[in-house]
This record gives C-alpha cells, sequence and structure tokens, in this order.
C-alpha cells in the first residue's frame, strides 16, 4: 500500500488512523532519511491509541514506554545504537509482548536482535509532503494494512 501525505498534520493523522488499524499488539518497522517523519509518524500512533501527554523522541533514551488506553505502546529509536547487542542490555525481549505495539524508528541498527516486524512503512519525500510505502510482512501487518485502505484517501495529498 502506498500512501502520499501532504504535510506534518497528514502524517500525524494518518499516524492516528494507524493506530486504528491495530486490532492487538505489534511490531511496526519505521523506516527513512534523517527528517522524514517518523516521530511525527509515531506521534500520531500514540495520540490515536488515546495517549494525551508528551511524546518525545527516543533517540538518547532508546525506548519511551507509553501506557495507553489502548494497550502498552514502545516508541524505539534505536539511530543512536552502535552494536545491536547492547538491546539485549535493555532487556528488548520483555517488550514484545502480544499487546505491546512497538514502533521502532532506524530498525537496521538492531538486525540481528529485533524480532521480524509485523509491518515495515518506508518513509520518502514526495514534493513537499511524505510518501509511505507500507509492506505487512505477517497476517497482522496485513490485517493493517487492509484496515487502513478504507480509512486513509481523505488524507492523501496532491502528488
Amino acid at each position: 500500500m502506498k500512501q502520499v501525505l501532504a504535510d506534518e498534520q497528514a502524517m500525524a493523522a494518518f499516524g492516528a488512523a494507524l493506530a486504528a488499524s491495530v486490532t492487538e499488539g505489534g511490531v511496526i518497522f519505521l523506516r527513512g532519511d534523517l527528517g522524514m517523519g517518523k516521530t511525527t509518524l509515531s506521534r500520531g500512533v500514540l495520540r490515536g491509541c488515546g495517549h494525551t501527554g508528551s511524546v518525545k523522541s527516543p533517540t538518547y533514551t532508546l525506548v519511551e514506554p507509553y501506557d495507553t488506553p489502548s494497550g502498552p505502546v514502545f516508541h524505539f529509536d534505536l539511530y543512536r545504537l552502535s552494536d545491536p547487542e547492547e538491546l539485549e542490555y535493555l532487556g528488548i525481549r520483555d517488550y514484545f509482548t502480544e499487546q505491546a505495539l512497538c514502533l521502532i524508528e532506524w530498525p537496521d541498527k538492531g538486525d540481528g536482535v529485533l524480532p521480524s516486524p509485523d509491518l515495515e512503512i518506508q518513509i520518502e519525500l514526495s514534493g513537499t509532503g511524505r510518501s509511505l510505502l507500507l509492506t505487512p510482512v505477517t497476517q497482522k501487518g496485513q490485517a493493517m494494512v487492509d484496515n487502513l485502505s478504507n480509512t486513509t484517501t481523505e488524507l492523501a495529498g496532491d502528488d
């Protein structure tokens, strides 16, 4: 599924729609260069899960936990990770439960330690907006995409 979003507001709205598409926890890899909107998308997901407090980028902490009305959400930013084995010291495996939604920015930095994703989202520039390519990896990821496809047409901007 490809989605073109016009601006930051559309990215946050798409994140909220993505949150609504999740019926149980899952693992979502967020890929894209610096400044593409991975954290903005994550903020939208958290808002969609009912989180009302601040959402900060976990660039220095590696993970920020959120207890939302929709269940636990863990937002990872692995940009500053120098060795995937560092994730073992974080107790990384404890985060990946059936109920938890795990959003992982820079997943390549955790190769060999992270579980496979349910859904991968590649974010790239598209004019002044962003283009998102959603690739489901599991049946759970496919269900997310199927649920999204009916709710996101109003978010699209001009190509």
